[in-house]
């Protein structure tokens, strides 16, 4: 495979195959020819003395089709790199002539694309004799090819084939109004199919020498276990409830993660918050029935300071019954809310702005990344940030109503539960509201 030198390689190797290839232009134009890899806006158009000029310019890069879909996936789902696709792409070309008399311009345009169309493709031995420095002018490659295996263009699995690649008047016109430079008789070349990898460690799989356990006795394999149902054999959590129909979870609740295939042994859940470094763990030990596992929140005392409110990640891990190694199931989401400690909240009202501040304490804790919101009936306002972690917040509000107002606090993005959803009706919770000032 190629390196990233490989596009100037390219490059290098076409001028060299026109500059090798164009002594016979010089003798129709009178005059040597000057081949030169650089843009169309920096040749000097107005130099009396500059000779003929074919310039090659690579105005665009395109993926190669054949190979853009080769190794995939180069990732596992952890992130680790599996394979090293090669980054596959093919060079576009544009071929200008510049002439100073008459048909100068024409004939060399005709030589150039003429010298092409008889070399469809280069083979490796051009390519090596092209970037290796000769004694005459070891000046005429960048210091970057001083090495001449440091491009690897001559050992790529595909060789490098030229085409022509014919454009319309208002492509022409597109492409020489970008580059803001005078047109001159041009022809477009495609050159296929350049192969860049990467030489990063990459993982390989080891070949797979049985499908199942192996019989000690016999030494058959069990082979591949089919199960009759459309429901999959791995233990799987489909949601997180919960008690009593609540939409929220709060500390010294318990949680139900109810799905299929969670009986085992050595059964544990794995709680995971974004502002904590490790995830929390809580054993739960055997379990027996396939369609739930039943978790203890820790209680308002405990978990407090290590418990935030936020969404987490749920989690288990267990051994089932008929095997002997642990299985992780997939992740879903709890919403642990906060709860507001209203019997010792304290709500004062400016007597000249009329203002409303209103003091309250909070388990879980507060953190500093932690955005923190208080409703009281429809109005509510957002705690101003702080530095530390606390259990207690102020709240200000501009203009409030005196009299009895429902509470709803949400920190980062949890709200308190504030419906009571097992009576029908639904009625609001009691003791989660305050009485405004006047």
């Amino acid at each position: 495979m190629s390196t990233a030198l490989a596009f100037g390689a390219v490059s290098a190797v076409l001028r060299n195959v026109l500059d090798n290839g164009l002594v016979d232009s010089a003798l129709a134009i009178g005059a040597p020819v000057k081949v030169t890899a650089i843009a169309p806006d920096s040749i000097k158009l107005d130099d009396p003395v500059a000779p003929p000029q074919l310039n090659l310019f690579l105005f665009r890069v395109t993926p190669n089709q054949g190979w853009r879909n080769a190794d995939l996936p180069s990732r596992s789902s952890g992130g680790n790199r599996l394979t090293n696709p090669p980054l596959a792409v093919d060079l576009h070309y544009l071929v200008t002539a510049y002439g100073k008399t008459d048909l100068q311009a024409e004939i060399l345009l005709g030589y150039a694309m003429h010298l092409l169309h008889e070399r469809p493709f280069l083979d490796r031995a051009a390519i090596r004799k092209a970037l290796s420095l000769t004694p005459l002018d070891p000046t005429v490659l960048p210091d970057a090819f001083r090495e001449p295996p440091a491009a690897g263009l001559a050992d790529q699995v595909e060789t490098l084939k030229i085409t022509w690649e014919p454009m319309d008047t208002e492509e022409m016109s597109r492409l020489w109004s970008a580059m803001q430079a005078h047109y001159r008789p041009s022809a477009g070349y495609q050159v296929s199919v350049v192969l860049i990898e990467s030489t990063r460690p990459a993982t390989t799989p080891l070949p797979v020498l049985s499908r199942g356990e192996v019989d000690t006795v016999t030494g058959r394999e069990a082979g591949v276990q089919v199960t009759p149902s459309l429901v999959p054999p791995f233990p799987t959590v489909e949601a997180v409830e919960p008690p009593e129909a609540k939409e929220v979870a709060e500390l010294g609740d318990i949680v139900t993660l109810r799905g299929h295939h969670l009986d085992g042994t050595n059964v544990s859940v794995q709680f995971t918050h974004r502002l904590l470094a490790t995830p929390h763990e809580v054993t739960v030990g055997v379990v027996t029935d396939p369609s739930r596992i039943e978790v203890q929140l820790p209680s308002a005392g405990a978990g407090a300071a290590t418990w935030p409110a936020g969404v987490w990640s749920v989690t288990a891990s267990l051994v089932r019954p008929t095997e002997t190694e642990p299985r992780q199931t997939n992740t879903v989401a709890l919403l642990l809310a906060p709860t507001p400690d209203l019997s010792t909240a304290t709500l004062v009202r400016d007597g000249t702005t009329g203002a409303v501040t209103v003091n309250v304490d909070i388990v879980p804790h507060v953190r500093p990344e932690q955005p923190a919101v208080l409703a009281l009936n429809t109005a509510e306002t957002t705690a101003p940030p702080r530095t530390t972690t606390v259990d207690n917040l102020e709240f200000v509000f501009e203009s409030l109503a005196q009299g009895p107002a429902w509470v709803r606090l949400r920190v980062d993005g949890v709200q308190s539960p504030l419906v009571d959803r097992t009576k029908t009706p639904p009625e609001f919770l009691a003791g989660q509201s305050v009485t405004v000032p006047p």
